[in-house]
């Protein structure tokens, strides 16, 4: 299940869930980053802290993720993104996006949860 903004502010701030943050995003924005993309000025090393200061907990990029790609419909092009929706529809984890390619997908691949990535 997909969330806008509003519905992801209240899962967020909902005790009762459990937040992850993937690996792979702290991967993209070191890369891009370090590419001077002026969409992707941030810290990465201030932002992991700060994920895990809010509570956040890391999800590791394993090879059952990697695999699971192998599953998904051509819909997203992005390999960032896609490793994000793999690694939703492996643990179980409702992915909060804005982006509207992931969203495109039907069924959604993510599962009502209390965890959330």
């Amino acid at each position: 299940m997909i969330q806008r903004s509003e519905q992801a502010r209240s899962r967020i701030e909902d005790p009762t869930n459990t937040l992850y943050f993937s690996a792979q995003s702290i991967w993209e924005i070191v890369i891009k980053s370090s590419l001077r993309r002026p969409d992707f000025e941030l810290d990465a090393r201030m932002f992991r802290t700060n994920l895990f200061d809010a509570g956040y907990n890391k999800l590791s990029i394993e090879a059952h993720h990697a695999l699971e790609i192998l599953q998904l419909p051509p819909i997203h092009r992005d390999p960032f993104d896609r490793m994000l929706i793999a690694q939703a529809i492996s643990e179980g984890i409702v992915l909060l996006t804005h982006d509207d390619i992931v969203r495109q997908y039907d069924p959604p691949p993510f599962g009502t949860s209390n965890r959330f990535h």
